[in-house]
């Protein structure tokens, strides 16, 4: 892996080169290894928290690991082109609008101790600009090469906080073309029920029931590239326990596993639907 700047990274985008790099302020990471027709992204997987921040912000280190989506990058980490974030979404979140994109409350508690200074502000709104100006070349390139492209847009959310029964797995698809895209949305959902996962946890799988793929991520994509499908698919937390941090390692790897066979089957049924 290489640090490499913003430019840099397109750069080497546009010249369709094979790589792995951090932007060099090591807010998100990409590897490119082959230029296929879909792309894995794993936008809240980042914990980083910048340092001029940690004395003014109001949560804890373990309110922010709560919210954000660890482990969403290693379960996507075997596919060819994988793009992901580095930072918390506390400092600024990728899957919102520039405009929201830097918190001033979150999950009912007010975040920071004393207003944000803009330059902080600035500084992080820099980052999600950069951020999207790689995801655009990044499309657009895939787009040329190929007929359509399918972005799994990977999450996780925390089920016990549920006074209901929810999915292990979630499609949200309120803001895709459901009468282009309906069907290949509905083949993934089922597809994500059949996966099979250790320690007796029962996988299922809906569409739209706990998160309906409101994110900024999948609403930018869809604006911007008319033959690209963004997938946002949400895992429970059944890889970790919510409450006390602990990753279930051998869950976060039989996730993987499956998902190293899934992916690409659905990619190849995707474009067979031209």
């Amino acid at each position: 892996m290489r640090k490499l700047s913003i430019d840099a990274i397109i750069k080497s985008i546009k010249s369709e080169e094979i790589f792995e790099a951090v932007a060099e302020d090591y807010s998100f990471t990409l590897k490119i290894e082959s230029y296929v027709p879909y792309v894995c992204g794993a936008v809240h997987d980042g914990h980083q928290f910048r340092k001029p921040l940690w004395d003014n912000c109001r949560h804890t280190e373990y309110e922010r690991w709560y919210e954000e989506d660890p482990c969403t990058k290693q379960m996507a980490q075997s596919h060819p082109i994988v793009i992901a974030g580095c930072d918390s979404r506390f400092e600024y979140d990728l899957n919102r609008a520039p405009e929201t994109a830097v918190y001033t409350d979150a999950w009912g508690k007010e975040l920071w101790k004393s207003p944000l200074e803009d330059n902080e502000k600035q500084h992080s709104l820099k980052k999600h600009d950069n951020f999207y100006r790689v995801v655009n070349t990044l499309l657009t390139k895939l787009e040329e090469k190929h007929q359509r492209v399918l972005v799994f847009d990977m999450h996780s959310y925390n089920w016990k906080r549920w006074d209901r029964e929810v999915p292990t797995w979630n499609l949200g698809t309120a803001n895709i073309n459901i009468e282009r895209f309906g069907a290949i949305a509905q083949d993934w959902s089922d597809a994500l029920g059949r996966i099979q996962l250790p320690n007796g946890i029962v996988s299922t799988s809906r569409i739209n029931d706990t998160f309906q793929g409101n994110g900024y991520f999948l609403k930018y994509i869809t604006k911007n590239f008319s033959n690209t499908l963004v997938l946002a698919t949400e895992i429970a937390k059944v890889y970790c326990d919510e409450l006390s941090g602990v990753i279930y390692p051998e869950v976060v790897k039989s996730v993987e596993e499956q998902l190293k066979e899934m992916i690409p089957l659905q990619s190849e049924a995707f474009q067979k639907t031209l």
